[in-house]
């Protein structure tokens, strides 16, 4: 709204000033003009009084008095003339026609005006003359060396037609002085506040992010300073909004990369600030607690609700360890100072299951280890004793322990390798020798090798064959060792007069293939830890506890795989059987 603008307030003010001022002037003009008037017309009635003074003085013919003062006088006026001896004389009324003739009985009675006869006063004096009560102004003196006086008045409408004319010029200059205020005031309003418009326009651009505006300099005043000001200014805003908005980038990138989930919080316990792996450990809370998960309204989870009241308490960190959907979750919490003021927490959340379950794995291999070295060593310790104390007196008894000794040697060497190498290939030192390798040959040598401890236990093993291709290009030791274990494992599961079936395919894409067995099957909750270094599942499915593993043969099979960038799976049902699946692709990375 105009009134409201700088520019209606600063001209509304100029105009208010001005008029004030004006109002004022005009005030004092007129009567600074009205008592002008009167002065002017009692000076001019006074040299009247005067020269005629001077005619009754130097003329003793009364007669010519007469007609000089008719001739000298004011035509607006009327002289009246009191000689010695009493005789009173009046002019004629002139252009006035109202004005009376005064008598000498008035003359007398009058206060002010029989002065000038008694006392010799001069007298200047406004009244109401007898008979029209018109308002008038007189002025009387006496008359030198004789005993008379003179009286010249006149109306005062005189004298308010001049001040009415005067009052007319006074008006029409406050006038003309007020229309050119107005437009000085709105000309320089306008001046004064265009740049601060501009400035104004600029600030709401910045305010919308419009960072290079800038304000024209048009002046080199007070106001050309503040638009100097004003664009040094966005300058710096926008150097440091953009300096705070990187790192705010910055802290938003290093916080979505962390695999730790972050929580920002206040004292109150609001979520400020959080992160994918923090949204995942609250939904998971959420689903725990059997609570419906309110992105909106979603409220921090009672556990670190009571972790945030002790360090806000305690002003210090703190940690402690969840549980939470089977998984253990370790929660860092550190005050956020503002200056001494605690204003909230931080707290860093870490999924600690996989190190937990490398702690495990590292106890359950020590433990593993040392179950699976001990029966060996026991064993050689054993038969060892009863060769040096004679126990086995005859030679078929000796050699019969020698042999015992010797296979449990085997054994514990076997064990011992078998560890070296996963060690190595879990530390990427594996060695791949790569051949092109005649698929068919290579398979058919295989599945011999197997024939003889297939018959051994009554069991039927077949090989079905689809190779379009004949070559394929991997480490074949490699490869024969993962072959070894799986059909191993298949023979060593199953039963008499069972089956196992090794399937070979071999195209354009991969080399790939199937071992399955009809054998007693691997339980549902035992398949994601096959891989796994001496995991064994039921000991219920060894049929030969004589020739039970070490638990290392799949995690080798698995790493031997992984490093021909292939892939292993296994499918099994309890009682129906058990099928491995490993796939070589030829590009290797497919």
């Amino acid at each position: 709204m105009f009134w409201r603008s700088v520019v209606g307030k600063l001209a509304i003010t100029i105009l208010l000033l001005v008029s004030f001022v004006l109002f004022i002037l005009t005030i004092l003009l007129l009567q600074f003009f009205e008592d002008f008037h009167i002065q002017e017309a009692e000076e001019d009635m006074l040299q009247t009084a005067t020269k005629v003074s001077l005619l009754v003085n130097t003329h003793d013919d009364r007669q010519i008095v007469k007609e000089m003062t008719e001739r000298v006088k004011d035509p607006a006026s009327r002289v009246a003339v009191v000689f010695n001896d009493g005789d009173l004389w009046v002019s004629d009324d002139g252009k006035d026609n109202r004005l009376p003739e005064l008598k000498s009985s008035w003359i007398e009675n009058e206060a002010g005006l029989s002065d000038v006869l008694t006392n010799n006063q001069e007298i200047r004096k406004q009244m109401l003359l007898p008979g029209n009560q018109m308002e008038a102004m007189i002025v009387g003196i006496p008359i030198e060396n004789e005993d008379g006086a003179i009286y010249v008045y006149q109306s005062l409408d005189v004298i308010d037609q001049t001040k009415a004319e005067t009052t007319k010029i006074i008006f029409l200059a406050a006038g003309i002085a007020i229309v050119l205020t107005t437009i000085f005031a709105f000309f320089l309003s306008t001046r004064i506040t265009s740049p601060l418009i501009k400035m104004r326009e600029a600030a709401f651009d910045l305010a919308k992010g419009e960072f290079n505006t800038k304000v024209p300099i048009l002046t080199h005043d007070e106001i050309g300073e503040l638009a100097l000001a004003f664009n040094r200014m966005g300058r710096q805003l926008k150097f440091h909004l953009n300096a705070l908005r990187q790192e705010k980038e910055q802290l938003s990138s290093i916080v979505s990369s962390m695999a730790d989930g972050v929580i920002t919080l206040n004292r109150r316990g609001d979520m400020i600030v959080t992160n994918s792996p923090a949204d995942r450990f609250i939904e998971d809370w959420y689903y725990e607690n059997n609570l419906q998960n309110d992105t909106e309204e979603r409220t921090l989870p009672s556990e670190l609700l009571e972790v945030l009241q002790e360090v806000i308490n305690g002003e210090k960190e703190a940690i402690h360890e969840i549980s939470l959907q089977g998984r253990n979750w370790v929660m860092l919490m550190t005050p956020l100072y503002d200056q001494n003021y605690v204003r909230g927490a931080v707290a860093v959340i870490r999924d600690m299951t996989e190190e937990r379950r490398m702690d495990k794995l590292r106890e359950d291999f020590i433990a593993n280890v040392s179950h699976e070295l001990r029966t060996p060593i026991s064993m050689l310790q054993g038969y060892s004793e009863a060769i040096v104390d004679d126990i086995a007196e005859s030679k078929e008894d000796k050699n019969e322990l020698a042999q015992i000794i010797h296979d449990e040697s085997l054994r514990m060497g076997r064990l011992v390798n078998e560890l070296l190498d996963l060690a190595r290939m879990e530390a990427g030192h594996i060695h791949l020798s790569m051949e092109s390798v005649d698929v068919e040959k290579y398979v058919e040598r295989i599945m011999k090798k197997f024939n003889g401890l297939a018959y051994d236990n009554q069991i039927s093993l077949s090989l079905d064959k689809q190779i379009i291709q004949s070559y394929a290009i991997f480490d074949p030791d490699r490869i024969e060792q993962v072959f070894t274990n799986l059909i191993d494992n298949a023979i060593r599961h199953t039963s008499k007069h069972g089956f196992v079936r090794v399937k070979v395919i071999n195209d354009q894409r991969a080399f790939q293939v199937e071992i399955e067995d009809s054998g007693s099957g691997i339980p549902e909750e035992d398949l994601p830890f096959v891989f796994e270094r001496f995991y064994k599942a039921d000991k219920s499915r060894v049929k030969d506890k004589k020739k039970k593993g070490t638990g290392l043969g799949l995690a080798i099979a698995k790493n031997i795989v992984d490093s021909h960038h292939g892939s292993i799976n296994v499918n099994s049902k309890v009682n129906k059987g058990t099928a491995f699946t490993f796939r070589i692709p030829k590009n290797m990375e497919s």
